[in-house]
This record gives structure tokens, sequence and C-alpha cells, in this order.
């Protein structure tokens, strides 16, 4: 299998996609648990005709794959040497997490987004920092019943960021960066709240109210609120980074038990990630045990690791507004014609070794 030959399946994609106004640039990776075979560059950061090129330098706002690449990855942590479990109690690590009907929710509930939390609320327009955001948290009703429902939760990721914090005795960002310093490199392009030296390499997101360019400032509104740094968005990276994450989790150990679909009725959740379903943003052609998530920036990075597959996609379809549409038909698009040109590359072998 050539490079240029996922490259040409990958390029209509992303140019209609372009061209559409969909986002204005994307940088693409794509590998084994190994190493990468294919990294596709297109694009500008912005629409403007004068914004540098996309490359693989290209910084992103990885929005909601810190849920994935960061937090749920400190957490195996956590459960390897066994300072947190997935069946402790939030109370036991959220002092201010009282009242009955809460009472049973536990960590892997917050992982699996379904602790009966409601998917999103707007803390950020009447609170800042971590003791008032938590306090709200725990004074908010309940949506469902824990376990009966599954309802992707900003506020659940958020708590389990400040639990994690707890166990641990120190904040997530020192977390995180141990984290990576030990288990992939310290160089790796991948970090909260990025150094102003960085912002030209960053592709901007939503504008401000004001018009102006948001670069290298976290674009989630709660994640601001909260310094930039939190458990459910405000990294920043690189494809490559991104890339390295995946192999990462393809050569975990933790990866079976993160995984495993959950058994909450109705929910295609695992611990932290998504899985495969036809109306997955990874496509159709993945296998049944693929695992993926999604970043309201415009990012996503899908695993399968049945096939020994991984795809990184990172645009900034946010900029200049959220208000463009057609990401998720690129998601898909881009999926299927990476494994539809791996799979005629694999048929094309074939018949030549049986020749």
């Amino acid at each position: 299998m050539s490079e240029a030959t996922v490259s040409t399946a990958i390029a209509p994609v992303i140019t209609k996609a372009i061209r559409d106004g969909v986002f204005p640039g994307a940088v693409i990776e794509a590998g084994r648990a190994h190493g990468p075979f294919v990294r596709f560059m297109a694009g500008r950061q912005t629409y403007d005709d004068a914004s540098p090129a996309v490359d693989g330098d290209t910084i992103y706002d990885l929005a909601s794959l810190t849920k994935v690449i960061g937090t749920a990855a400190l957490m195996a942590g956590e459960l390897a040497a066994g300072r947190m479990r997935l069946n402790d109690r939030v109370r036991h690590w959220i002092e201010g997490w009282t009242g009955e009907e809460r009472q049973s929710v536990t960590v892997r509930d917050l992982l699996e987004h379904a602790s009966g939390l409601p998917g999103h609320r707007k803390y950020f327009e009447s609170r800042q920092g971590r003791a008032a955001f938590e306090m709200a948290i725990c004074e908010e009703p309940l949506d469902y019943q824990p376990r009966t429902n599954s309802i992707y939760s900003d506020p659940g990721f958020m708590l389990l960021g400040f639990a994690m914090e707890n166990a641990a005795g120190e904040p997530l960002e020192q977390q995180f960066a141990r984290w990576k310093a030990r288990e992939l490199s310290e160089d790796t392009e991948l970090f909260f709240r990025p150094d102003a030296r960085l912002w030209p390499r960053i592709a901007p997101t939503e504008n401000t109210a004001h018009g102006d360019e948001r670069r290298g400032e976290v674009h989630d509104d709660n994640a601001r609120a909260l310094g930039g740094v939190a458990a459910h968005a405000g990294l920043f990276g690189t494809a490559a980074a991104v890339g390295a994450c995946a192999r990462w989790w393809m050569t975990s150990p933790a990866l079976p038990l993160f995984a495993a679909r959950t058994s909450v009725p109705g929910s295609s959740r695992a611990l932290g990630w998504d899985t495969m379903l036809p109306t997955s943003s990874c496509g159709t052609l993945m296998s049944a045990t693929a695992i993926g998530h999604t970043g309201f920036t415009g990012t996503s990075l899908w695993i399968d690791h049945a096939n020994d597959l991984y795809v990184v996609m990172l645009t900034n379809r946010v900029h200049p507004s959220r208000d463009g549409e057609g990401i998720q038909d690129a998601r898909r698009a881009l999926h299927d014609a990476i494994i539809t040109a791996l799979r005629q590359a694999d048929a094309g072998s074939a018949r030549m070794d049986s020749a």
C-alpha cells in the first residue's frame, strides 16, 4: 500500500469540504499501531487567501477529544494504580455531592455519561473557577435516574476532573504533563493553555463577539471560565500528537476495558469513548468494535483496533462561526474513503501474490 493511494482517496473529500465552506483547512493522519502511514494537509488556517496554509505543524483546539486523549488516559492510570476505582461513589471524592437521588452515582457513570447530569449548562455566564463550578454541578437537579439513560454530559466530565484532582492531590494540567512525558514524550505537542509563541501556528476557532479572531484561547466557554484547563475540553495539539495518543491506546492494556460498550439501555457509550454505530462519524466501514470521539471545533479520532487502524481528523469548522454545516458528512466520507482505499490496496496485493 502506498501513501499516494490513500492520499488520492482523501483529497476529493477534503477539497470538496473546503470548497463547500465546511472548514477552511484540515490535517488528516491515518496509521497503524506501529506508526502513521499517511498525513494529508489541505486548505488554510482561515478563508483569507493570505492566511497560512495548514501543515503538519498546525495546532488545533481539540475540544472534546480532551475527554479521551486526556481524561480517560489519566483515568486508565488511576485504575491501574488502584487509587480510583470505577465503582467508587462520586460522593467519596466530591464532598458537595449530596442528596439522596445522586448517592448511587459512580465514577463509571460519569465516564459513561450515565450519571443523570444534563448535557450542557452555561455555567460560564455566572460562575468562574473550580469551586464555583463544582458547587453548581453538585446543585444541578438530575435529568434522569442514574444508569437508566445516557446523555452526553460536559458537566459530568467536569465533575470527573475535579474528582481526579482530589484523588491525586494535583491539578489536572500537571497530571497530564507528567503522563505525557512518561507515556509519549515531553516534546509531544499536546497541551493546555498554549504559549503565546505558538499562536501563529494555531488555527483560529470562532471569532469573538467583537469579530476578532480567537487564536490560542480555548473555544469552549466553560473550559475558558475554568482557566483553560478542564476534563471535558481544553487540550490543543497537532495531528501527529493525537496520532501518538491513538497508538498509545492501541497498545495499552487498558483498551479492552475502556472500549467495552456500557450496559446502559440504548447507549453506545464506553468508558469515555463512543462506539461504532451505522450512524457514527466514522462512516459505515469500520469494525463493530471501533471506538472514537469528536470535538465541537471540528476534530475527531477513531480507532479500529480489530483492523489495526486509527484516523485523526483535525479542522477548525467553527471558524469564523459555528453556523456552518456538513462536518458530519465530511467525517463519514473521509473514513469510508480511507478504508475503501486500504481494502482495494489489499485486494490488489492479494491478486499479485496469487499470480
